[in-house]
């Protein structure tokens, strides 16, 4: 497993994209299946620096990766106040604007669970990505 913190601050967004490229570099994955990885990726940390914290407000993303030989799981997590994803549907059903990331994310990967974090205040995004 690798584990990275971040600021909640969009110039950071590189950090979570290098150390995915280099965790790609370790199982030599198809170029398009990295492009895949790393959009979902900027989507779920995206998500969490736009949302988690109030305006002025400074707090991390945390970022870890978990490689094995058939897969790649990614969990993106924040301290913020949270959310209901079921919130993100307008009454029609439909995906309202700020659920277009997560609908992104779900396209590209094999297994997706979003909620809050069990151990304390804050969001959990994970995604799966098997590799055979």
């Amino acid at each position: 497993m690798v584990a990275l913190t971040i600021p909640a601050k969009p110039e950071y967004m590189v950090l979570p994209r290098l150390a995915l490229t280099g965790l790609a570099r370790i199982r030599a994955l198809e170029a398009d299946t990295v492009a895949d990885l790393k959009l979902a990726l900027t989507e779920a940390c995206s998500n969490s620096i736009r949302h988690a914290y109030d305006t002025g407000a400074h707090g991390n993303v945390e970022v870890r990766y978990e490689l094995t030989d058939d897969k790649l799981a990614v969990e993106v997590t924040d301290d913020g106040d949270g959310f209901d994803p079921a919130a993100m549907r307008a009454p029609s059903g439909e995906l309202d604007e700020g659920g277009l990331g997560i609908a992104i994310i779900r396209a590209l990967v094999d297994e997706l669970d979003i909620g809050p974090r069990p151990d304390r205040r804050g969001s959990r995004l994970r995604f799966t990505k098997y590799l055979s």
